[in-house]
């Protein structure tokens, strides 16, 4: 590797000279503020006569090409192109009569030094040559402005170069002097040279690129310039397309799906390089697994399953509306058992369907979501574990979902209805409410609103019947207690409707409201008011009648699923060490899981030593800080075992008392996992019942 200052016009100058931009490199992407600070840096190289203006560096790999010499930019792409779109302005607006310069023929000398190389043939000219998707729109720059690319970032800076040319802040010759002046560090690299590695130095504060950009450069940079096209064309520019070019979410759900285990988004990168290396998977193997669940992933992103079911595209849309990405890996899954021929379209359409009725009980129950990442991450392995085949998915998922307990529960009708009669439905959100009524508006009709567009739209909107302020009419309407009824049930379900007219509506009394001729139930369109319309008056048997046929309902729409499955043999129960009402009495440990690897263990003492140790390993400077602590752990961790009654030795110096119960011991395993910063999700204990002694 070389390095050498340089100007940026010796380095960009030469008719031989051509810029490629290999194909794992990003789109460019300098926006109108990063134009406008390099104007502002050469208004000022002017302004102050400066001599130079240190603009950043450029590597590159130089590889000769029959009569030209191509530069592959490993980085500085974006000021090498910025600079090329300011001289392609300049030498436009002077070749257009739009500025004069005393500079002879400037435009033919920008031209020919810095854009085009002259005796190239036609397609082979311009020197710069972007990745792909943005190529097109730099030769169109080239032409006529009618063809200009205006929603690309290229066309968009040029023309505000354009701009800047024209206004003549400063005159174009003390311009095109003021870039002469741009000076940069030019690294080349030698054929022994490692660009990844390289390029990983270069950006390892990770500001620049996302995960899904470094997973491209490690997938490709290493390969032939032939091979990177033709890999980049046959699999990367479909996985951006089918991952709407969020690559990174997708790579942290197929890394989820492969691994068992959810990487941080700041990760991702470096996951997928150790699952690659340890997998020792060919490039064109792994790039078409990636492909392939992309497709998948695809289905999720745009709610089209492919499987010509239009009762599961709609279920996969309002999937996307409650915007839970956790359940993603798992439903992938089960598309891709679908492509394996393990199970037929009906059965996918159950397992969503009960995966929504899941989700959104839990949801009405205020269930905590932070289980659900551990519970769809294992649930595949999971149901296939009971009989080692997908045969009955189904009926296993249902009895696999049945069997969570406390924050994984899956909350029972008697559970379900008393939360939704109670719920304050009116102050849940947004996406929630819209998702409510968008269920008992269209289930069980073919004659379905486009529920949705008209809440995003602001059409429709979430209509009180009894209305938020009471005026007279309403007080002497509801009777005695209308203070009481109004406190009780204004934001509830059954006083909550939909309508395209709640400003005309508002404080109206309740004839008002069912009559209006603009807007009134009785004329609205939506199937839920034409109910609420056959009624005289608007009060307490009014809201409880309807509270009881809108619960009844519910528990039709997100009904509860029964299986009649069982185990071979009895599962032992299970609960994460996060489970704050886990019950542990007359319990014994069989094994525990620790981020997914299973132990057999023979006590809850030995569990803790396992753990303990475990953990100390991979940071010893935790348990050491903490014995020379004045901390109410050192009664419990101690560095001098006559402190304790019964000691676990966890290192020299280090002991652990375990002649506790074991709710103490769950305690103190809590509190040092979050010293460690642990997941205490991640360690899941094993449980059988033990008959308590007479």
């Amino acid at each position: 590797m070389k390095g050498s200052e340089a100007k940026m016009t010796s380095f960009m100058e030469g008719a031989d000279k051509c810029f490629l931009i290999p194909v794992y490199q990003r789109k460019y992407d300098w926006k109108l503020d990063n134009c406008r600070q390099l104007y502002e840096d050469l208004k000022k190289i002017v302004s102050d006569g400066r001599d130079s203006h240190f603009f950043g560096s450029i590597v590159s790999a130089v590889v000769p090409n029959g009569s030209k010499i191509e530069y592959h930019i490993i980085d500085g792409q974006q000021r090498l192109t910025t600079i090329s779109l300011l001289f392609l302005a300049i030498r436009n607006q002077i070749a257009n009569g739009k500025v004069t310069t005393s500079v002879e023929k400037l435009d033919e000398q920008i031209s020919q030094r810095f854009l085009i190389s002259p005796w190239a043939s036609e397609d082979d000219r311009i020197k710069l040559r972007p990745v792909k998707s943005d190529r097109e729109a730099l030769v169109k720059l080239f032409g006529d402005e009618a063809d200009f690319e205006l929603g690309s970032n290229l066309t968009i800076n040029y023309q505000y170069f354009c701009e800047m040319v024209i206004k003549e802040e400063i005159p174009v010759a003390d311009l095109y002097a003021a870039i002469g002046k741009l000076e940069i560090i030019s690294i080349t690299l030698d054929p022994s040279d490692n660009a990844q590695l390289i390029f990983e130095s270069l950006n390892s504060t990770g500001l620049a690129l996302t995960e899904g950009d470094k997973i491209r450069n490690y997938v490709l940079m290493g390969l032939p310039a032939q091979r990177q096209t033709q890999y980049y064309d046959t699999y990367w520019a479909k996985i951006e397309k089918c991952t709407g070019n969020d690559v990174s979410g997708f790579v942290r759900d197929y890394l989820s799906i492969k691994q068992q285990v959810t990487p941080t988004v700041s990760n991702v990168y470096k996951t997928f390089k150790d699952y690659a290396k340890k997998e020792a998977l060919l490039i064109d193997t792994l790039l078409a697994d990636l492909l392939r669940y992309a497709r998948l992933f695809e289905k999720l992103l745009v709610c089209q399953s492919g499987l010509k079911s239009k009762k599961l595209d709609d279920c996969l849309y309002r999937l996307m509306r409650l915007e839970i990405a956790v359940t993603r890996p798992f439903l992938m899954e089960v598309l891709r058992l679908n492509q394996d021929d393990e199970l037929t379209v009906d059965d996918v359409l159950q397992i969503f369907l009960i995966t929504e009725n899941y989700l959104f009980r839990r949801n009405i129950c205020d269930v905590p979501a932070s289980a659900l990442n551990k519970i769809f991450l294992n649930l595949n392995r999971e149901i296939l574990r009971y009989d080692n085949t997908a045969n009955n998915y189904v009926k296993k998922f249902i009895y696999a979902l049945l069997s969570k307990k406390e924050s994984g529960r899956f909350p029972n009708d008697i559970e379900f209805t008393k939360a939704l009669a109670a719920k304050q439905v009116y102050q849940m959100r947004g996406k929630n409410k819209v998702y409510l009524f968008e269920r008992f508006e269209n289930y069980g009709t073919v004659e379905t609103k486009d529920v949705y567009t008209l809440w995003d739209n602001k059409i429709y909107t979430i209509e009180h019947i009894m209305p938020q302020h009471l005026n007279p009419a309403w007080i002497e309407a509801l009777g005695v207690n209308a203070e009481d009824i109004h406190a009780t049930w204004l934001h509830r379900l059954a006083n909550l409707t939909l309508t395209g007219y709640n400003p005309s509506l508002s404080n109206n009394t309740f004839a008002e409201k069912r009559d209006a001729k603009d807007g009134g139930y009785k004329v609205s369109g939506l199937k839920m008011n034409q109910k609420i319309a056959k009624k005289q008056s608007w009060g307490l048997p009014e809201l409880e009648e309807r509270n009881k046929e809108m619960i009844a309902l519910a528990t039709e729409i997100w009904s509860y699923p029964q299986t009649d499955f069982k185990p071979v043999t009895k599962e032992f129960d299970s609960c994460s060490l996060d489970d704050e009402n886990a019950g542990l009495t007359n319990r014994k440990i069989v094994k525990y899981s620790y981020q997914n690897a299973e132990q057999p263990v023979s006590s809850w003492a030995d569990m803790l030593e396992h753990i303990i140790k475990f953990l100390h390993q991979k940071d010893k400077s935790v348990l050491i800080s903490l014995v020379y602590s004045n901390s109410e752990l050192t009664s419990y961790v101690s560095n001098d075992p006559n402190k304790l009654r019964s000691v676990l030795k966890i290192d020299e110096n280090i002991y652990i008392e375990k002649n506790t119960s074991t709710v103490l011991k769950i305690s103190l395993l809590r509190r040092i996992f979050a010293l460690f910063g642990a997941d205490p999700m991640d360690l899941v204990f094993y449980l059988k019942d033990v008959k308590p002694k007479e």
